[in-house]
């Protein structure tokens, strides 16, 4: 258990970190809204490509020893990033820290099978509900309030704080290695069928995908809030340490609601009525932005705080779709490879439509686009349908 609340503490502070300072940064790196889009999006590209990997490496090596060596890649990456003065370099080491966090969110599952097997009605216990979502919020909404009064400490030095939270991710280092050192009772099998095998019936799967879109799409929106709310906030005339406050509210929020919505899902046969009400929550939120971002902000937050509730949810549709162990880390696998794939092109498209009009009401257009497409496929993704 410990373990487990350690590493999840240590899955949202390297990206919900940027954003209150991302202002910094461009200026200090020379980086483009482009650029810094692009910045946003290095999480889904390192889920996508490196995710995938993870089902091999775990049967190679077991699943805990590959989750060790993820928080060892996160560990580097957020400690050395900030010591670098170029943007290649900055984009490369953000993408090892995040690789490290791409290993842990797809083995996790497996790790919760073996460890907490007799509570699979609430997504296996701890996973997505419970303790488990709780230390991920915490780390989420920590990160987002505390990293700019670091910096202010440090002379204003974003460097310092972004270095950090390099020292909270070596906190879950030891406990893992006394996980790795101790079997899990009931070893459970990553795949049971050749890969080919497996990527074929997932791929023709309608549930498959529908939970793949459902990933990719709220990946996509839950990326651009955490990267660019609160420039949204700052260039509505906030301050820089409120603009992350109110940031730390969309996570903070996660804490009571996605406690409470993992353990409703898990007992209802169907999930399609929350997912929509979520995807509701986040076009409300971003009709806010639109009309007035600085008339009720703290509203704003809320709103966007409760859709970003979708990610547990997806989590919790995987467990319940995928049926046995073997076939929840395959379905895990599958569905986020390809829905970080997915959202790979969204936090681009944002900062490029900033960059060009100079303002947030396009991007806010395209964002509610891609919510109304997240709503329809939460809907098909949370029928009682089993693979």
């Amino acid at each position: 258990m410990t373990a487990l609340v350690l590493v999840a503490l240590n899955l949202r502070p390297a990206v919900t970190s940027l954003g209150p300072v991302l202002e910094e940064v461009r200026a200090d790196l020379g980086m483009s809204a482009g650029l810094a889009g692009l910045l946003t999006s290095v999480p889904a590209v390192c889920f996508a490509v490196v995710g995938v990997t993870a089902p091999a490496l775990a049967r190679r090596f077991g699943p805990d020893a590959v989750i060790l060596a993820g928080i060892v890649a996160l560990t580097l990456g957020l400690a050395v990033r900030p010591l670098i003065g170029a943007v290649p370099e900055f984009l490369a080491l953000s993408a090892v820290a995040l690789a490290g966090i791409a290993l842990v969110n797809v083995l996790l599952p497996v790790v919760v099978k073996q460890r907490f097997s007799d509570r699979v009605g609430a997504m296996t216990g701890v996973y997505s509900t419970g303790v488990y979502s709780t230390a991920l919020n915490v780390g989420a909404t920590t990160a987002a309030a505390v990293t700019v009064p670091v910096a202010s400490v440090f002379g204003d030095s974003w460097r310092f704080g972004l270095g950090i939270w390099a020292a909270v991710a070596a906190l879950a280092l030891a406990p893992w290695v006394l996980l790795v050192r101790r079997p899990a009772v009931t070893p459970v099998p990553v795949a049971d069928a050749p890969a080919a095998e497996t990527g074929k019936r997932m791929s023709s799967s309608g549930t498959a995908w529908a939970l793949a879109a459902y990933f990719g799409l709220q990946a996509t929106a839950a990326y651009v809030t955490m990267g660019w709310l609160p420039q949204m906030f700052r260039d509505a005339g906030l301050s820089a340490q409120n603009a992350g406050l109110l940031f730390a509210v969309t996570s903070l929020l996660g804490v009571p609601l996605s406690y409470g919505l993992g353990a409703l899902a898990g007992r209802l046969r169907s999930q399609s009525l929350l997912a929509v009400v979520l995807a509701v929550f986040g076009l409300a939120g971003y009709a806010g932005l639109f009309l007035a971002p600085a008339g009720a902000p703290w509203l704003w937050a809320v709103l966007l705080g409760m859709a970003n509730c979708a990610f547990p949810l997806a989590l919790t549709m995987i467990g319940l779709r995928g049926g046995g162990a073997g076939s929840v880390v395959r379905l895990s696998a599958f569905a986020q490879s390809a829905g970080y794939l997915l959202s790979i092109p969204g936090p681009v498209i944002v900062g490029v439509l900033y960059d060009h009009t100079g303002g947030w009401r396009t991007p806010l257009v395209f964002l509610a686009v891609l919510m109304s497409a997240q709503l329809v496929a939460g809907h098909l993704a949370g029928r009682d349908r089993a693979l």
